[in-house]
């Protein structure tokens, strides 16, 4: 009750978007990407539903993350509940992520189970907070090193360059952050030459 009606996420409209606004061509992005352009129009035309690998492929061939894709996906709404995926287990060691957060909004939140490629370096350009929910991760940042376990939370400003790997099998991360197409950092900055 409450709850918005249960359909996939429909990530075209979004991949398309924003291409478009790169002004790019299907092309430019399989290039990019790796994928072939006819794989890509079935994204854009919702026939084709990606994985978490290939989205995150697509994402960065169009300098986005796969989180800001998945948002763009729905329309925004003020209540909303994103109910755990019970009925469809994680593989062990395979990694996994799931937005827990739908449509367009200033703020969202991931959660991702299991590892993932520990060399691909992220960058965001506003604030996230990561929290370890269950195991453990080892996180690069500014040339450090961290070491978080379960219930640790480690705050990055936006801009900060970083990579993480899981150190314990079946970690469970979630990391929660200000919307790309926030202007956040500018905002903070603008109030730092006050």
């Amino acid at each position: 009750m409450g709850d918005h009606k249960e359909q996939p996420l429909r990530v075209g409209a979004a991949v398309r978007r924003r291409r478009r606004s790169l002004e790019l061509t299907l092309a430019v992005v399989a290039e990019r990407s790796g994928l072939s352009v006819p794989f890509l129009s079935q994204i854009e035309n919702d026939r084709a539903r990606p994985s978490t690998g290939s989205l995150e492929k697509v994402a960065d061939a169009l300098r986005t993350t796969a989180v800001e894709l998945l948002a763009a996906a729905d329309p925004a709404c003020s209540v909303d509940v994103v109910r755990a995926e019970v009925t469809e287990p994680v593989p062990g060691p395979e990694p996994h992520s799931r937005s827990l957060v739908r449509g367009h909004h200033q703020m969202h939140a991931s959660e991702f189970t299991g590892d993932h490629d520990a060399g691909r370096e992220f960058q965001y350009r506003n604030d996230q907070l990561m929290y370890v929910a269950d195991g453990a991760v080892e996180i690069e940042a500014e040339g450090r090193a961290y070491r978080l376990g379960r219930g640790d939370t480690l705050y990055l400003t936006g801009g900060v360059r970083h990579r993480w790997r899981a150190t314990v099998a079946d970690t469970r991360v979630v990391v929660v952050a200000v919307a790309e197409h926030i202007e956040a950092v500018r905002d903070r900055d603008r109030g730092r030459k006050r």
